[in-house]
């Protein structure tokens, strides 16, 4: 076919119709007043949405908001113009089921070199979560480490809250990853892109925590020397965390419940209501119900703020993440004099895996940069671990030499043991650590099929 013929085919417009409807991405093309004039059929099928339905309207009108969430160029007074940007979308389709798209955007310009238009092409890529599950390829999310079965159910949990507003309710101990926790509820959902502002509320004053979330105005008490905003104005259309909830004073709790119910606050010294568009989502180490039964919270508050509550499990309920987790932080480590430790020796692994971590993800870190520290050569050994390790006392395992693993002798150690994985590595002759990794690749050596 000679490139004249191509020319034909393309400039006829029913040809290039026929051909972007076969395409595999979803493809929606808009002026730059937002008006669109191109719809393609696989944007009808990801978004439920009709091409007579949407062509020639607002993009914004016809599909029930800012397609792109917080990302759109054409939401503010000055629109903002990028040639291209790639960006994951979360959206909510005619059917009201939530969708997530890879997004690519492209500025159109006409002969002349003038913008005149924007084509973005998107792929709904909501069912590869499903597929990686499936697959036991999750080894993370948003920078939360992990595949133990609980954790996938905390990446579960994160998805699906994606698409709505509701409050959420973090918990879990100290240092477990409740910041990274919220941070990923903030980037997953239709708010991504704007501000995500955390405050812990345990950290600050009572006489200037209300000032810090909720503002003050110009001599509203002694030092005001100008109005400020609070982190919920900060926050304005997108995420705040209140970090250890369970710490906020009882006068700003009757403060915050307004807030939930109406939308709206005052600064300390003010008159005017303040309205603004915020998800609030909570965090503590406590347990708020015992907190409420104490009268330490109010109990209208916490159904409030516990409308979606997500537990984060402690590393001891978790241990087969401690060597995904630990090759994660040496990766990070920094390079000093042209060298880093490239692993953890058999032995310095077993003993993490035994230690109880009271300090969960944050401890475990802290554990692997003073090893990295006291390392000398390429292998981490129990000598360089922190001196609390130290005093852990093995199971030693069976003399002889250790046989390579296979999914028939480690289902029958487990039956034997009656799950007990500590014991059943001790009957296989390895360590904690090795039976931990094996099932880690081998999750159908667990089951009785």
């Amino acid at each position: 076919m000679n490139a004249l013929t191509i020319d034909n085919i393309l400039s006829n417009r029913k040809n290039l119709e026929r051909i972007l409807d076969n395409m595999k991405d979803g493809i929606i093309a808009h002026d730059l007043s937002r008006r669109i004039f191109y719809f393609n059929k696989k944007a009808e099928e990801i978004t439920g949405y009709r091409r007579e339905e949407v062509l020639g309207k607002d993009c914004h009108e016809a599909l029930g908001g800012p397609f792109c969430g917080s990302r759109c160029s054409f939401c503010g007074e000055q629109p903002t113009f990028l040639d291209t940007a790639e960006y994951p979308v979360n959206m909510i389709s005619r059917e009201g089921k939530p969708r997530r798209l890879e997004m690519t955007a492209t500025m159109m310009r006409d002969n002349a070199d003038r913008k005149v238009g924007v084509l973005a092409t998107f792929r709904d890529v909501t069912d590869l979560f499903e597929l990686r599950i499936k697959a036991r390829e999750m080894t993370g999310f948003f920078n939360i480490i992990g595949r133990d079965d609980k954790m996938v159910e905390v990446f579960r949990q994160i998805k699906d809250v994606s698409g709505y507003n509701y409050p959420v309710h973090i918990f879990g101990e100290t240092g477990t990853g409740k910041e990274l926790v919220a941070n990923a509820i903030h980037n997953e959902s239709m708010r991504a892109g704007n501000p995500f502002v955390p405050i812990n509320c345990g950290a600050l004053p009572e006489g200037l925590i209300e000032s810090e979330l909720f503002g003050h105005v110009k001599g509203a008490f002694s030092g005001a020397i100008r109005d400020k905003k609070g982190r919920f104005e900060l926050a304005d259309k997108g995420t705040i965390l209140l970090d250890e909830i369970a710490e906020l004073p009882k006068l700003l709790q009757v403060k915050l419940l307004r807030f939930l119910q109406e939308g709206n606050f005052e600064k300390v010294g003010g008159e005017k209501t303040v309205s603004v568009d915020v998800r609030v989502v909570s965090a503590t180490n406590k347990d708020l119900k015992k907190e409420v039964k104490k009268g330490a919270f109010r109990e209208d508050l916490y159904y409030r703020l516990n409308v979606i509550p997500i537990h984060i499990p402690p590393i001891r309920e978790r241990k087969s993440d401690i060597p995904l987790l630990v090759d994660h932080f040496l990766s990070k480590a920094p390079m000093v004099h042209g060298l880093r430790p490239v692993r953890m020796a058999h032995e310095a692994l077993n003993m993490l895996m035994d230690y109880a971590w009271p300090g969960n993800v944050r401890e475990l870190q802290n554990a692997v940069q003073f090893a990295i520290v006291r390392c000398k050569g390429k292998v981490i050994r129990p000598d360089d671990l922190p001196l609390e390790l130290k005093d852990i006392i093995f199971e030693k395992p069976n003399r002889g030499p250790v046989r390579k693993l296979d999914e028939e002798r480690v289902k029958a150690a487990l039956t034997k043991t009656g799950g007990n994985k500590a014991r059943a590595a001790k009957v296989l002759g390895v360590g904690r650590a090795t039976l931990y990794r094996f099932l880690g690749d081998h999750p159908q050596a667990l089951t009785d099929e």
